[in-house]
């Protein structure tokens, strides 16, 4: 199955916002059952709002006619990122310095129940890094998702583990990993 793949930008997050957000509901909250502050809508539109004030965010949204199918979205990695600060264990200079040009971090790539399984995830995933200019792409995903589901798509899409980390204090320990915008 594919999927009607729309192109956006930081200008244009007033017109999909409540998409983002009532996805993120229905996928974290009702399907998953993650629940806390962490989670919250409010909280969730908070994170939203602060990637998109930052240059380089973009977003693609998945229809299957008028309905979204799902969400992806990220943003440059500016040169005084606090991406790295919250490693859990030391990494070395080389893999965590960045000059506004090197990363693209990944922020969120959500999928409705009706639409899983069907490759929409991977067809957002790479709509999303088509246009992108970066050298590489990282993501923080909970080990504990789908029983470690989740974290194996993203190592069959050539990603790796670089470590873990815990960017808030409510929020989980992720594995951070970190792949080639374009795969040879």
């Amino acid at each position: 199955m594919t999927v009607d793949v729309r192109h956006y930008t930081a200008e244009d997050l007033d017109q999909i916002r409540e998409t983002i957000l009532d996805i993120h509901v229905e996928v974290r909250h009702r399907d998953f059952g993650l629940t806390g502050p962490f989670y919250d809508r409010d909280r969730f539109d908070e994170r939203l709002a602060a990637y998109a004030s930052r240059p380089g965010w973009t977003a693609v949204l998945g229809y299957d006619g008028e309905q979204p199918a799902g969400f992806c979205f990220g943003t440059t990695l500016a040169s005084d990122t606090k991406w790295w600060d919250s490693m859990l264990e030391p990494q070395p200079v080389e893999l965590t310095r960045e000059d506004g040009h090197r990363t693209v971090a990944l922020n969120e790539i959500v999928v409705r129940k009706e639409w899983r399984g069907r490759s929409i995830a991977w067809q957002l995933h790479e709509a999303w890094l088509g246009p992108r200019t970066e050298e590489r792409v990282t993501l923080l995903v909970n080990p504990a998702a789908g029983s470690g589901a989740v974290q194996a798509r993203y190592e069959a899409w050539g990603y790796q583990s670089v470590g873990a980390q815990q960017p808030f204090p409510d929020s989980p320990r992720f594995t951070t990993m970190l792949r080639a915008v374009t795969l040879d």
